[in-house]
């Protein structure tokens, strides 16, 4: 990774870790600029990162930043999610060490017979991002769950598909 990443991993009070993502790399009032977000996600092709609960390596393929900031889930995004998908970008090497709760999947989809010829497994995962108010003061974290979509390919290998079903969460673990 070339880029300079402002990213820590820290635990809530339950002692469930959460990735804090303090650079806000993709800001704006209306919408966001799904492009520079792939742009920003070639920088990882290549790379592999451990989940720590599992040891599952999960690699980052060339398929991810298209997938991620232009899949039907991606498109479907507004306000607050959208800009929570983009942001996370930065996180996804934390994301993926500190992911939970692996669930498998048979592939259903014929058009991905060829990609995920092994299934799909689910990880949940969880990160953070900053709420400034007016004047450019932090004020609080906004913490978001998701959904790591990994295919099992026909190389026997694990990659990174996309990030789906962010939900920002109601109580805030880090406000206490």
């Amino acid at each position: 990774m070339e880029s300079k990443r402002n990213v820590s991993v820290i635990q809530d009070i339950d002692g469930n870790n959460i990735v804090i993502i303090n650079d806000i790399r993709f800001k704006g009032k209306r919408s966001i600029d799904w492009k520079d977000v792939r742009e920003y996600l070639k920088e990882y092709v290549g790379a592999f990162y451990t989940i720590a609960v599992t040891g599952d390596v999960v690699y980052i393929g060339s398929d991810l930043p298209k997938e991620y900031s232009g899949s039907n889930y991606t498109n479907s995004l507004k306000g607050t999610n959208a800009k929570a998908k983009a942001n996370a970008a930065t996180g996804i090497p934390e994301m993926i060490e500190i992911a939970v709760g692996k669930h498998f999947r048979e592939n259903r989809e014929n058009k991905h017979k060829r990609d995920a010829k092994n299934g799909w497994y689910r990880y949940d995962s969880r990160f953070a991002l900053p709420v400034y108010d007016d004047i450019g003061e932090l004020e609080r974290y906004n913490v978001f769950h998701a959904s790591m979509l990994v295919r099992h390919s026909n190389d026997g290998k694990l990659y990174l598909y996309d990030v789906i079903d962010i939900k920002k969460e109601t109580s805030n673990p880090l406000s206490e």
